[in-house]
Parts: C-alpha cells; structure tokens; sequence
C-alpha cells in the first residue's frame, strides 16, 4: 500500500526537479538576453546618441522574471539563503530532533509558497483578462500577465519541492553537470 505512494513521490520529485532544472535554464538565457540589451543601449546611447527605447522596462520585467524561473531550482539545491547553523551542530548530538525541525521549516516553507499561489492567481486572470500592460505607450509597453503566471508557477513548484523535502528529506540531490563525461574519461 505504501509503495505506490512512494512511487508516485519519486516520479513527482523526477518532475519537479526537471522543470526547476528547465526553468533555471530559462532564467539563465533571460540574464544573458538581458547582458546583451543593456550592452546595446550603452552602444547605441554612447556612439549613435540613439538609445534602446524600453530599456528601462525590459530590465524591470527581466529581473522578475530572472528572480522566479530560478527559485524553484535554488530550492530544489537547498541553496536558499538561510543560518543552518543551529541545525548542523544540533544533528551531531540529536539527529531525530534536528531532521524533525528540517522537516517542520520546510513544511512551513511549503504553506508560504502555495500561500503565494494562491496569493497570485486572481491578479494572474485579471491581468490575462484585461491585458494590462505596464511601460509607455509608444516606446515600449508589455502585458503583466507573463510576469504574474511566473510568479505563479514559481510559487506552485516551490510548494512541491518543499513537500517532497517533507516526505523525502533523504533524497540526494546532485547539482547538474554537463560535462560528466568528460570528468569520468580523465
């Protein structure tokens, strides 16, 4: 009876920890798209007096973007910013207590996050309803929808990595390398 469950843990953490891994990816190209933008602007503004008009904008839609398509990954990493130290010197001497209190944080940390969705949804569907848009019009304007559905799905991921943390707090994670291949023939 338990094995099921905990096949379908497995499958779900495989899931969730491909489109955190995917969304990262994302978030990666969007900095370096945004590398190359603000790169144009000071080389058009500079030499040509002619000026990337929306860049202010697209950098203030960038960074959100950037901040929530890799936060699921920094989770899914255990690289949040937080003081573990407690924990760390605690499991030395009581390992069940320190696992009970991991647990418990990231029980917490899963509300928060699905807490944030749930948060995030109704302004998500106004926005994609009404097309709102921010920036100026004429020079540059973009819909707030994308924005609020990434910060959605951000949220969404989060609660599940933080469960699976829940449910499985052994389960190694590994950072992604793409050069495995080439460490293992050296």
């Amino acid at each position: 009876m338990l094995r099921p469950i905990l096949t379908g843990v497995r499958a779900l953490s495989r899931l969730a920890n491909g489109v955190a891994i995917g969304a990262n990816a994302v978030g990666t190209l969007i900095v370096l798209g945004l590398v190359l933008i603000v790169n144009y602007d000071v080389v058009a503004r500079g030499f040509f007096n002619a000026p990337f008009r929306g860049a202010y904008e697209v950098v203030q839609f960038s960074m959100v973007l950037i901040v929530f398509l890799q936060l699921p990954d920094v989770v899914r990493m255990n690289r949040l910013t937080r003081s573990d130290g407690f924990l760390t010197l605690l499991s030395t001497t009581r390992p069940r207590l320190a696992d009970t209190i991991r647990r418990t944080i990231n029980l917490v940390s899963a509300a928060f996050m699905a807490l944030v969705a749930y948060a995030i949804w109704p302004e998500f569907v106004e926005m994609y309803e009404t097309k709102d848009f921010f920036g100026v019009p004429g020079i540059f304007t973009a819909p707030w929808w994308p924005i609020k559905l990434a910060i959605y799905l951000s949220a969404f991921l989060c609660t599940i990595l933080f469960f699976i943390k829940v449910v499985r707090p052994d389960q190694k994670i590994e950072p992604v390398r793409l050069d495995e291949h080439a460490e293992e023939n050296s």
